[in-house]
């Protein structure tokens, strides 16, 4: 038995709600593709820095498999314990990034994502929830909302999106998980308003979606289709790819699109060139079972 955790509820939301689009001014064509983030060494890892935010006070980079402790097939750097790893070997490998960015690991907020849209604003109060144990990480929830500096956010894929969001204005950061299901019902969208509610204004977010699935290895159904093409109010364009009678979703690519008819900024929005297919990361979709990376971040003190 574990002793249960002593920390304030997070304030969760889950919600559906209009906005107003603005397809007219701002297209898929004009989203940067040019990199905003570069691998470096950092505390002994290898990692994907993403430096288009650290101007604004954020530290943030993406993890790779390398580092780490876990034997094959989660070799080495898994961080999910929700996979079959050995707890030991992913607690050792969350100290190593916890580290890496220099804070405690107890300092980090994981949550238990389930491919929903519900995202949690959290504070110090919540600092270690879901670091050693899967059972305290938040439930249901798939983005991460904070406005207090030295409080890192935690979320874990492999293939599917990882987004950062920033309001330097409002000193507002996001982060969430976007897979299939979640991208048609629109977490980005969802993170982003939530992020209103605590002062951020959608002019000023910069957003940076990192490494996915890449197009020509996600071969989905009927039903993934159509889910993904009522989530947006345009033409999917190159974001469905149909050959040989099937279709070939790009996540990266929708989750901009909806972004951009939110109203976020065509120059505040990146996606990153690396895709899972890059052998520093893990993809549930290249090996079953498989291990996690994760994106970081937070406000530096």
């Amino acid at each position: 038995m574990h002793p249960p955790l002593k920390r304030g509820p997070a304030k969760l939301r889950a919600r559906v709600v209009t906005v107003t689009f603005h397809t007219h001014s701002r297209s898929l064509a004009s989203v940067q593709r040019v990199p905003v983030a570069k691998f470096i060494a950092r505390g002994g890892l290898e990692v994907l820095a993403i430096d288009d935010v650290d101007a604004f006070g954020v530290d943030a980079f993406v993890t790779t498999r390398e580092g780490g402790v876990s034997q094959a097939p989660y070799d080495s750097l898994n961080l999910g314990l929700h996979v079959g790893d050995v707890d030991d070997s992913v607690i050792k490998n969350r100290e190593v990034v916890a580290s890496a960015l220099g804070v405690d690991l107890d300092a980090m907020v994981f949550c238990n994502q389930t491919h929903g849209t519900r995202s949690a604003v959290v504070d110090s109060t919540h600092a270690g929830r879901g670091a050693r144990f899967s059972e305290h990480a938040l439930i249901g929830t798939d983005a991460l909302i904070t406005t207090t500096p030295g409080v890192p956010l935690v979320i874990m894929v492999a293939d599917c999106c990882p987004i950062l969001f920033v309001d330097p204005v409002a000193h507002v950061l996001g982060v969430a998980h976007a897979g299939w299901r979640g991208t048609a019902d629109k977490v980005a969208t969802e993170t982003i308003l939530a992020m209103l509610d605590v002062g951020a204004q959608v002019k000023n977010i910069k957003v940076v979606i990192g490494p996915s699935i890449n197009q020509d290895r996600y071969e989905v159904g009927t039903e993934v289709v159509e889910a993904v093409v009522r989530s947006v109010s345009g033409d999917l364009g190159d974001a469905l790819l149909m050959r040989d009678e099937s279709a070939y979703i790009d996540i990266a690519l929708v989750n901009a699109q909806q972004l951009l008819e939110l109203g976020v900024e065509s120059e505040n929005l990146s996606i990153l060139p690396w895709r899972t297919d890059d052998p520093r990361f893990y993809s549930d979709r290249e090996a079953r079972p498989t291990g996690r990376f994760a994106l970081v971040a937070q406000i530096l003190p």
